[in-house]
């Protein structure tokens, strides 16, 4: 009954982030640090996303050597979600050739694994640096041990770890904390 409960706190405080209009800008041209494909059809990209299973997504958070891992739990219908992004974006081109993982981890309903999502990490340029999540498989136990700031509540939500040394952030991240919490990690 507890877990039930759990559950449905977080699917409530999941859908609680209102659902915006994306609006993107069909004419711009964005570089990421990995080849993007030109085919835009969802069947192709749902094949390169990875689904991770609690316990997979608990053990790469938990990476300890001397990578930074920048993972961003995001969801498509999250409007702050979509807009940093961008940010992410600008960091992995930056960054490129540096020992700094960036990944993005959609918490998105199962049901639009295969449409919405692929189509909208395809847009975002994002296809290969995206992980899928059953956001209704996350319980109380998983936040409590990958984690000391979030409970499932709200979205977006950013994990950084190098080491033992770790950081957490939620709420939509700006550019300018963002490279700070970077360099921070990379002195």
């Amino acid at each position: 009954m507890r877990k039930i409960i759990l559950s449905t706190l977080v699917l409530v405080a999941l859908s609680s982030c209102k659902k915006e209009s994306q609006k993107t800008d069909e004419n711009a041209v964005t570089t990421d640090s990995v080849s993007v494909s030109q085919n835009t059809e969802p069947a192709s990209s749902a094949l390169a996303l990875k689904v991770l299973t609690t316990q997979q997504a608990s053990d790469f958070l938990k990476t300890k050597n001397d990578t930074l891992y920048v993972t961003n739990f995001f969801a498509t219908w999250c409007g702050p979600c979509v807009r940093e992004i961008p940010h992410f974006k600008e960091k992995i081109t930056e960054l490129k050739g540096k020992p700094v993982k960036i990944t993005f981890v959609s918490v998105d309903n199962k049901d639009v694994w295969n449409t919405d999502v692929p189509r909208f990490v395809n847009e975002q340029g994002i296809t290969e640096n995206t992980l899928l999540l059953d956001g209704k498989l996350l319980d109380a136990n998983f936040f409590k041990s990958n984690f000391t700031k979030w409970d499932g509540g709200a979205i977006p939500f950013t994990f950084m770890r190098k080491g033992d040394k770790t950081d957490e952030y939620l709420g939509m991240i700006t550019p300018e904390l963002l490279d700070s919490k970077i360099k921070s990690f990379l002195k």
